[in-house]
This record gives C-alpha cells, structure tokens and sequence, in this order.
C-alpha cells in the first residue's frame, strides 16, 4: 500500500460539505415557499446541516498539510 499524503476521509469530507451545503440551501429556500404538508419537520434544513457539520468536521480533520 502506497501513501500519497492525502487521506480519502479529506475527499469524503469535501463532498459532504458540497452535498451538505446544497441541501441546507435547498431547505431554507424551501422555508419562504407556502406550506403544502400538514407536519412540516423541514428535514432538508436537518440534513443539510448535518451534512455540512460532518463534512466540515472530516475536512478539517483530514486536510491535506496537517499533521496527524
């Protein structure tokens, strides 16, 4: 097994952020939409977020340059 310095969960990280972060986007928008379900949770503003956390966290734990 070879080592290229850049960790895979750095990677995960990064798409997790994106995908996160358009998800969150997503669901705030959807905030200033008129309400069409009866229970309104919003999950894609509690995914989305939780998308972003994770990603950010795995991002800046596993960035490349950082020393483990």
């Amino acid at each position: 097994m070879h080592s290229s310095g850049i960790s895979i969960w750095f990677f995960i990280g990064v798409l997790l952020t994106i995908y996160g972060a358009m998800i969150l986007g997503y669901g705030l928008y959807e905030l200033t939409l008129p309400q069409m379900a009866v229970a309104n949770y919003h999950a894609s503003v509690w995914w989305g977020a939780l998308l972003l956390a994770v990603g950010l966290f795995y991002g800046l734990r596993f960035r490349p340059g950082r020393n483990a």
